[in-house]
């Protein structure tokens, strides 16, 4: 296709310093000469005038037409060149004629007939290596237009060459071939006459090459709907059945609508969404994209694959979001669908019928239209009309916002309720958003105001209509006084002492259980409505309110027609006249029957809280004393040959906590020593006769000569079948003088403490159930051969357990206190006690066994 030079062609057409088409003279016939025109004051004159005032128009709107179309045939040639997509490349196709020092339309002239080539090579050189230095590592092209591509990216160099990357996706494998592609299918969209040829092109020229075996592209309406206005690789029925998808059913396009951004399912039917296609490729890939310019969506470019998709490489990305580029071009130009609400219609979706629909509103509305930066992005709304019936939260006048931009004349909507936000995802997607009694705050003399108002923004065509209604003040004050009034079941009243006129609201009428019909009661006929008993208070208040006229208050007992008694309080105060005379009389009365019964039930409930602690406290007396009958605090050193053994207890500091620890060491009859601690679980009597039974059956089983593993299998049997469900743990050991040896097991208790030297350890941790958990139960046993000066120390948790450390890190406290240095057995017990960082809501015993 051929083009005009810089410097020739359409002599129409002459390019100015702006970029813009200038209109040349109108071309003469080389036989004719110019005839003078007729007098411009004539009427001939005057339609000459016009009609050749026409003629221009016509003839620049041609050539408008003519740069266009060279702009974007130049743009396509960037994109091909350099791997891009289309709004990359009418960035650069910018960038390049500000550095060249042309306008744009005559540097696509010159790039379409590679008449400037050189200095277009040199430029794009310069300006690939400035993005490759801004986005990552690789190798510039040079001035020939090539160059390597190291980081896999598959940029190619301004003549559309290029190495593949490192991982095969790069140069003519991904940014050639990527740029091929999407030239064709822009020239093919480009040259399309409906959406419908422009899918079926896409799929042809771009998307078949990525596997992908159908698309799909959906319009969407004033009301957020979708509209399928091109596809291609469906069935022949599918396209029918999903023609329309009315607003707020979901779907893959609605997930992007809504979203506004890509959205990848690498899987249909783990997605769990309906879509056009998804009975011929369930399990099939999808990627929907929305095709919007300058904030707003017009559609979503949906993509199928036969196979669930895999991640894609990022060149490939690129090539789908340019793709959506080009539809968002085609379906800028499609006509807008009717609304299937009552919304406005496309044929009123123009600012200025907005703006008379707006000054038809009763509430305060603003028609914004969006505010796009030089790149066409999004940035802001200007505020294009305000009402008749504008109300600015500040005080500002109409004129004072009137063409200023939102953010300008309201700042606090770019983070108050994501406003904001709202108008924006409004604006893209066309789906309506309204909230009640939503926070508006405006800057006064930069003080917050706030007000609550009811919202409405809905999208019309390329405007967007604000709408709130600001809740007035005295209707917010009597709906706070309804409401007060119905949760404190509060009823007033009024009544004229001199007309006789009584007025009551709808609460009183509930609580009297009156019909609207029956007409209030008055004051001097409540006693015909109280309880006998309640006569005399009511007397006495109507003695104060009527005759002492002050302020008075009585409370009764209602008696209503349906058998139900309310207990009331009514209160009242005179109004008088300025002759001190007695005018009327307001008041309220409220129902109390709640606070009047939980009044009740507090007493009954104090006076059973009093006869529930004395027991309480009579019960803890009496296990404290089975405790320390059993288990005293200090008891005499254990006479055994070669050990010295040292007991400690510490009862719980709170009365109402008596646990259920034990501690046993005695000389059995084959000479060897028992050693033992435990701890019932829970607290109180059970737990301290639970104690009791395991203490004595275990001394008992001892004399067996069995080992320790035994002893707690046999105590296991005890505490399942022999008690009433106690659950305990415990750590046994028999020491044997002769041989210095120390055999244990443990029952689901912390293990035992070492201290040889200067160092503390734990004893290995042995498998071992807590006692009663199951019927029957084995217990691993361990043996240690002690030396002589070796300390061993068996605990319950009373000395270690704390609420807000773990357990590992109370075993490493309690070791660093055991090594530390002692006088003997005793001071180190002592020592063990003292230094506990345990919580001491709970019993502690501790026995210590030196080695002499």
């Amino acid at each position: 296709m051929s083009a005009p030079h810089r410097h020739g062609g359409d002599p129409a057409v002459g390019p100015r310093g702006d970029g813009a088409p200038t209109p040349a003279g109108p071309a003469l016939p080389p036989d004719r000469e110019e005839e003078p025109l007729p007098d411009d004051h004539s009427a001939v004159g005057r339609l000459a005038a016009t009609v050749e005032r026409l003629r221009e128009e016509v003839r620049a709107a041609h050539a408008a037409a003519e740069g266009r179309a060279l702009v974007e045939l130049a743009k396509g040639v960037i994109v091909e060149r350099l791997g891009c997509g289309p709004a990359q490349a009418a960035k650069q196709l910018a960038e390049l004629a500000g550095q060249a020092g042309l306008s744009q339309l005559e540097l696509a002239a010159d790039i379409i007939n590679q008449a400037a080539h050189d200095r277009v090579a040199e430029v794009a050189g310069d300006f690939v290596r400035t993005v490759r230095q801004q986005d990552g590592p690789g190798t510039d092209p040079g001035a020939d237009g090539t160059g390597t591509d190291t980081d896999g990216t598959g940029e190619a160099g301004a003549d559309g060459t290029g190495e593949a990357g490192a991982d095969g996706t790069g140069g003519t494998g991904a940014g050639g071939s990527v740029a091929v592609r999407l030239r064709t299918a822009e020239s093919a969209a480009l040259n399309a006459g409906d959406s419908q040829a422009v899918a079926e092109s896409l799929l042809e020229h771009a998307l078949a090459p990525l596997g992908a075996v159908a698309v799909a592209i959906w319009t969407t309406g004033p009301d957020a709907s979708l509209t399928l206005c091109g596809h291609a690789g469906f069935g022949a029925d599918e396209p029918a059945r999903w023609r329309y998808v009315p607003p707020g059913v979901a779907t893959v396009a609605r997930e992007a609508l809504t979203a506004r951004r890509t959205v990848r399912f690498p899987s249909l039917g783990a997605a769990g969404l309906p879509s056009i296609g998804h009975t011929r490729h369930p399990d099939g890939g999808r990627v929907a994209v929305p095709a919007g310019t300058g904030g707003r969506i017009h559609g979503v470019l949906e993509i199928c694959w036969p196979r669930p998709l895999e991640p894609q490489p990022q060149a490939v990305e690129r090539q789908i979001e340019a793709l959506a580029e080009l539809c968002a071009h085609t379906l800028e130009t499609l006509p807008v669908q009717p609304v299937r609400t009552r919304a406005l219609s496309s044929a009123a979706a123009g600012a200025a019928e907005l703006v008379e629909l707006a000054d038809g509103l009763y509430d305060p509305a603003l028609v914004l239209t969006p505010h796009l930066d030089g790149e066409g992005r999004l940035r802001d709304f200007r505020i294009r009309h305000a009402n008749e019936h504008f109300q600015d939260p500040a005080g500002r006048s109409r004129g004072a916002v009137d063409g200023a931009l939102l953010l300008e004349a309201y700042p606090t909507t770019a983070g108050e309720n994501e406003l904001f936000e709202r108008i924006e995802r409004v604006y893209a997607t066309g789906e309506p958003f309204r909230a009640r009694r939503t926070r508006l705050t405006a800057l006064v003399d930069q003080v917050p105001l706030a007000s609550a108002a009811d919202l409405s923004i809905s999208r019309h065509g390329d405007s967007v209509l604000l709408i709130w209604r600001i809740e007035d003040e005295s209707a917010r004050l009597a709906s706070l006084l309804q409401h007060a009034q119905r949760l404190g079941r509060i009823g007033g009243f009024e009544e004229d002492v001199l007309t006789g006129e009584i007025t009551w609201n709808g609460q009183l009428f509930d609580l009297f259980g009156r019909d609207l019909t029956e007409g209030p009661v008055s004051l001097r006929d409540l006693t015909a409505h109280a309880h006998p008993d309640d006569e005399g208070a009511i007397a006495r208040f109507l003695q104060a309110v009527l005759h002492q006229r002050r302020a008075s208050s009585a409370a009764f007992r209602m008696l209503r027609r349906d058998g139900v008694t309310r207990h009331i309080r009514v209160i009242a105060e005179p109004s008088l006249g300025a002759d001190e005379r007695l005018l009327a009389v307001r008041g309220a009365y409220q129902d109390i029957s709640a606070q009047h019964w939980t009044e009740v039930a507090l007493a009954a409930t104090r006076d059973q809280l009093a006869v529930t602690e004395q027991e309480s406290a009579e019960r803890n007396r009496l296990a404290l004393q089975l405790q320390h009958a059993i288990m005293p605090p200090t008891t005499a050193p254990l006479d055994a040959p070669g050990l010295d053994v040292a007991v400690r207890y510490r009862p719980a500091e709170t009365e109402s906590l008596v646990g259920g620890d034990w501690y046993d060491a005695v000389v059995l009859p084959s000479k060897k020593i028992l050693l033992c601690v435990g701890d019932i679980a829970g607290h109180g009597i059970e737990a301290a006769t639970g104690m009791v039974v395991l203490r004595n059956a275990l001394r008992g089983l001892a004399v067996t000569g069995a080992g320790p593993g035994q002893l707690l299998s046999w105590l296991n049997n005890v505490a399942h079948h022999l008690t009433a469900q106690v659950t305990a743990t415990a750590v046994c050991g028999v020491f044997d003088p002769s041989t210095r040896t120390l055999r244990w097991a443990r029952a689901g208790h912390l293990p035992p403490v070492l201290v040889r030297g200067d160092r503390a350890t734990t004893l290995p941790l042995l498998q071992g159930l807590l006692l009663g958990a199951l019927a029957e139960a084995e217990y691993e046993e361990a043996e240690i051969q002690l030396e002589p000066e070796d300390t061993v120390l068996m605990y319950t948790d009373g000395l270690v357990e704390r609420r807000d450390t773990s357990v590992h890190d109370s075993l490493d406290q309690l070791l660093a206190t055991a090594q530390a240095p002692a006088d003997g057995l005793e001071r180190r017990l002592d020592l063990l006690l003292t230094h506990s960082k345990s919580d001491t809501d709970d019993d502690t015993c501790l026995i210590g066994v030196r080695v002499t």
